[in-house]
């Protein structure tokens, strides 16, 4: 087995610029290497590993989440199992969602040493629509930390714009970027020469854009030791901002009380797996493992801490505890105070109100209406809905039909026919201030 590391090539860019589209081209042309995908999808559904050619075993999905923030994780551990699949493909190919900052994607390959030790960043390839970017280059830090970090700019779906707006929006992405290489392309027909195989990284770059490049981002916001005894504590929790949270109460490590950082990196790929739930009442144990805090009823929530073993502990929560005014107490009441504390805040967010609705129906829906319906709708809402993707079970067909919309332009597609599949009508929106449930009648209302 070759020693070489593995390279890594990253799509990124925003919501509907055609990361997809290239991702086929990719693996379709006759290039002669073999490739493995990982994909990152924004919604409850995934949409897009069906619409990769030949999706088989070697695609890896991870759904509902930023690549950036709670599946790293996920992509750690995913990277992980492909290297001991070594012999099977020759590079990796990551599409990320629409709504991630390739930057701390970039940084795992850096700063988690497993990971830098197998694989090699080859380059960051940002795709640009043409058509709509201009709607979010001015209020969508995502948009414009993708363009930033790029090796390879490639401006797609030229043929919805004019050569006068093509001319000044290269002038703007140069300006933005001007050590990347810059591509035009309609249905992201860039020659495959351009975006694999493409030199490296460049991290020196990198590190002058944000000099913060290779301080890891964390899904949680605060993590605390507490030097405990032998016996029964409690966790105390009021009302907060959210329903639930979720933490981690680990028994910590030798040095990890004085490096809470060590913790942290250490701990934080919990947060990309499946919490177990916990109600008021119940019994945190000291372990690594992911607790979400059932946290909607009023009052006060008192959960019980049994500590068998003396020592230092760890709690890592995701957010931060006067939010929820949380505190550790002993058998007689007392508070504990940590010995440590240590804040991780993001230094990325993304935009306010930007999120993801996952529709499904299994009735086969009325052709006519189902158009005067999404018509009507991105009409009304089109600036707001930035991504509609999905697939349609429709009345007059015995094919399997996929919708893919940006914005108010949509267009629709035959897959063949269902075959053994189940058939049912699967749709994601992401945008600003989307409506669940007149979004669910509406599609209720097409309904044969």
């Amino acid at each position: 087995m070759s020693t070489a590391k593995i390279p890594v090539t990253v799509l990124t860019g925003f919501l509907g610029a055609g990361k997809t589209t290239l991702l086929n081209r990719i693996l379709a042309e006759n290039h002669g290497q073999r490739i493995a995908v990982i994909e990152n999808e924004f919604g409850e559904i995934g949409v897009d590993q069906d619409l990769v050619i030949d999706a088989d075993e070697e695609v890896f999905e991870m759904n509902n989440g930023c690549i950036c923030c709670t599946v790293r994780g996920d992509l750690i551990r995913i990277l992980g199992n492909l290297v001991r699949r070594r012999d099977r493909f020759d590079r990796v190919v990551l599409e990320t969602t629409g709504l991630a900052n390739p930057g701390p994607v970039a940084q795992t390959f850096f700063v988690d040493d497993d990971v830098r030790e197998a694989y090699a960043l080859d380059g960051i390839v940002t795709l640009v629509d043409a058509a709509h970017v201009h709607q979010h280059l001015d209020d969508s830090e995502e948009a414009r930390e993708q363009i930033a970090f790029a090796d390879v700019l490639v401006l797609n779906k030229t043929d919805l714009a004019s050569p006068e707006r093509l001319d000044g929006l290269e002038r703007r992405l140069r300006g933005m970027n001007a050590m990347a290489r810059l591509q035009r392309a309609r249905l992201a027909d860039v020659p495959i020469a351009e975006v694999l195989g493409i030199g490296g990284f460049d991290l020196r770059r990198a590190l002058e854009h944000k000099p913060t490049f290779l301080a890891p981002e964390y899904p949680f916001e605060w993590a605390g030791v507490y030097a405990l005894e032998a016996g029964r504590y409690e966790l105390r929790v009021e009302d907060g901002p959210d329903p639930a949270m979720t933490m981690v109460l680990d028994a910590a490590r030798p040095g990890e009380a004085d490096d809470l950082r060590r913790a942290a990196e250490r701990l934080f790929r919990l947060f990309s797996g499946t919490a177990g739930d916990v109600r008021p009442g119940e019994r945190l144990a000291p372990e690594p493992r992911l607790y979400e805090l059932a946290l909607g009823s009023t009052g006060t929530k008192r959960f019980v801490i049994e500590i068998a073993t003396p020592g230092e502990y760890l709690l890592l929560t995701q957010h931060r505890p006067e939010e929820f005014a949380l505190e550790v107490r002993d058998s007689r009441g007392a508070t504990v105070a940590p010995r440590a504390t240590r804040e991780f805040a993001p230094e990325h967010s993304h935009e306010d109100a930007v999120g993801s609705i996952s529709l499904e129906v299994e009735p086969a829906l009325d052709p006519t209406r189902f158009r005067s319906w999404l018509g009507a709708l991105l009409r009304e809402q089109g600036t707001r809905i930035y991504r509609t993707k999905g697939f349609l079970n429709l009345a007059d067909t015995d094919q399997r039909t996929v919708l893919q919309g940006v914005h108010m332009l949509v267009d629709t597609e035959s897959l063949g026919p269902w075959g053994e599949r189940p058939r049912r009508t699967q749709l994601v929106l992401i945008g600003k201030e989307l409506d669940r449930e007149a979004l669910e009648a509406g599609l209720r209302r097409c309904v044969a």
